[in-house]
């Protein structure tokens, strides 16, 4: 089992700058992958940005050149430095990691982000 601890979001005006991060702890080692996903009111969860273990980086077309993933896998942290913020960008943000070998997909409780002038 993974457990993950999010921190960061908050309310800021558009244009403005917010920094989410995640802590791992538990079965960390079977972490492949972990990364962010957001969840919008009425909309389905998507996937913002996601770094693999290999060093790899994935970002959704929306974020691309705003958003930079980030992770540390000697402390078992990632976090997302989120710029020149709109208000869609307004959602939950979940951290998630996956580990293929023993399966699993986990989830943190989520962080609120609100993008209003």
């Amino acid at each position: 089992q993974v457990q993950l601890v999010e921190s960061g979001g908050g309310l800021v005006q558009p244009g403005g700058s917010l920094r989410l991060s995640c802590a791992a702890s538990g079965s960390i080692f079977s972490i492949n992958t972990m990364g962010w996903y957001r969840q919008a009111p009425g909309k389905e969860r998507e996937l913002v940005a996601t770094f693999t273990r290999g060093g790899s980086t994935n970002y959704a077309d929306a974020v691309k050149g705003r958003f930079t993933i980030s992770r540390n896998n000697a402390e078992n942290t990632v976090s997302l430095q989120m710029n020149s913020l709109k208000p869609e960008d307004t959602a939950v943000y979940y951290c998630n990691a996956y580990s293929s070998f023993p399966y699993g997909n986990y989830w943190g409780q989520g962080t609120q982000v609100t993008v209003s002038s």
